[in-house]
């Protein structure tokens, strides 16, 4: 399906380029309406990040819901599962995020939720663009039935206690010094806060938004900072949130990187002990690392892989009933207790096997040494160069090597015209051999 607005993850663009006010009014409209079930007063929990352009978002999207007789609950800067879990909780007809995720102030986006705290269907969405490039004056409420708006108190208490309950309750993180970078984003109170009431040791960075340093050399996409504050406090373990708390990364006592997959075997690991694993297997997209499928299956544990994106690993999650998943870049999901993906909850659930283990966090979330892995972009102007002859033989002929020692992850991007070409596998030289023999080939493809 060829979208117009939405992408993987809600609809995201420069602030006031592609997210103007005008769109964000007429996305409250098309949402509101396509969200008006039944006789009942509907209602819409909007929460949003740090970044400057979220009052103009906001208040145009009050704006659009209010104009077709939605009444709006405002909970100000919140993680995006928080506004998820506030959705369902709240008994909203629909849930709001206005967050660009890890990107910088320029950016900004709209995620939309149901009524049960998950992202919309690619039908939903269609809807919703359907209605975009409709004129819809004539479908607005009568004055008598316009929405009312109000800001929501204690929405930051309720979180709180939210994750604190994803944790066994005699569970005390007494003696553990940590770090944590909220990215100057959405989760700048509210982590820092949980921490302390489970009696860590807390060392906040990132905890000072100004409108315009979300994710600016800081937070899970630039974890430099937290590996260097950990050296420097001593600290047992880092934790960087992304600017919508929905993606995590953690660093070691040594301040060397953990990454989602590395997380996700831990947590999957002490779920199978604990008997919490619905299934025995989890849920990851194709490029997690092979180290991490190994590992698992020395578990007794399957890796089920995906398309990449959160929403995918979420979608097969829920048809075939698996309770974990995530992604390398540390977007992981555990459906027990949220609906999308939760970096702090996560990151609660590392704290607690590091907590019960009493070892090095280095010990405990190094469960696997990664495959050597490769990753390359060829640029291409048009036409289709994976349908090149040369190119479809030498694909055929690097597989042939990697045969057990490796695999290969060719893939057109989503978003730009280029061609990843991913290799792995047990010798770094053979690999690079391989992944270099098909950019040259595609490469020759897309100059014919």
């Amino acid at each position: 399906m060829s979208r117009k607005y939405f992408g993987t993850d809600g609809i995201r663009g420069r602030a006031n380029g592609l997210i103007t006010p005008e769109l964000a009014l007429k996305v409250g409209q098309a949402a509101g309406l396509v969200f008006q079930r039944g006789e009942h007063r509907h209602r819409v929990v909007i929460g949003k990040d740090t970044r400057l352009s979220g009052y103009m978002i906001e208040n145009a999207m009050v704006a659009g819901f209010t104009s077709v007789g939605m009444d709006v609950l405002l909970v100000g800067p919140m993680p995006t599962p928080a506004v998820a879990m506030l959705t369902k909780s709240m008994r909203a007809d629909l849930g709001v995020m206005i967050s660009a995720s890890h990107n910088l102030f320029e950016d900004n986006g709209i995620k939309l939720f149901g009524p049960l705290g998950y992202k919309l269907s690619d039908d939903v969405e269609k809807r919703i663009e359907e209605l975009l490039d409709e004129n819809l004056d004539k479908r607005l409420s009568q004055s008598a039935s316009l929405g009312r708006a109000r800001r929501i108190d204690g929405v930051h208490d309720r979180y709180i206690e939210f994750a604190k309950r994803t944790l066994p309750r005699n569970l005390s993180l007494d003696g553990l010094r940590v770090v944590i970078d909220c990215a100057h984003g959405a989760a700048y109170k509210v982590a820092p806060e949980a921490l302390w009431e489970l009696g860590a040791d807390v060392i906040s960075i990132g905890v000072e938004p100004d409108g315009f340093n979300i994710n600016k050399e800081c937070g899970s996409t630039a974890p430099e900072a937290l590996s260097r504050k950990v050296r420097e406090m001593r600290a047992d373990i880092g934790i960087a949130l992304d600017g919508d708390a929905d993606r995590l990364i953690m660093v070691d006592e040594r301040g060397h990187l953990v990454d989602g997959d590395q997380l996700l075997a831990v947590i999957a690991q002490s779920w199978k002990e604990d008997g919490r694993l619905a299934k025995p297997g989890i849920v990851s997209t194709v490029m997690s690392n092979l180290g991490l499928e190994r590992f698992l299956k020395g578990q007794g544990i399957d890796l089920i892989r995906t398309a990449v994106g959160d929403r995918y690993v979420l979608e097969q999650m829920l048809q075939h009933g698996y309770n974990v998943g995530g992604e390398p870049s540390g977007h992981i999901i555990m459906s027990d207790h949220a609906t999308t993906g939760d970096g702090f909850v996560a990151a609660l659930q590392v704290l607690a096997v590091v907590t019960k283990l009493g070892r090095p966090v280095s010990e405990v979330c190094h469960l696997f040494d990664p495959l050597p892995q490769i990753l390359k972009n060829v640029r291409y102007r048009s036409g289709k160069p994976l349908d090149d002859a040369e190119v479809k033989s030498t694909i055929a002929a690097g597989e042939q090597r990697l045969n057990g020692h490796g695999r290969l992850l060719i893939r057109p991007s989503g978003t730009e015209p280029v061609i990843r070409v991913m290799g792995e596998g047990d010798d770094r030289v053979m690999v690079e051999e391989v992944v270099d023999s098909i950019v040259d080939a595609l490469g020759h493809a897309a100059a014919a």
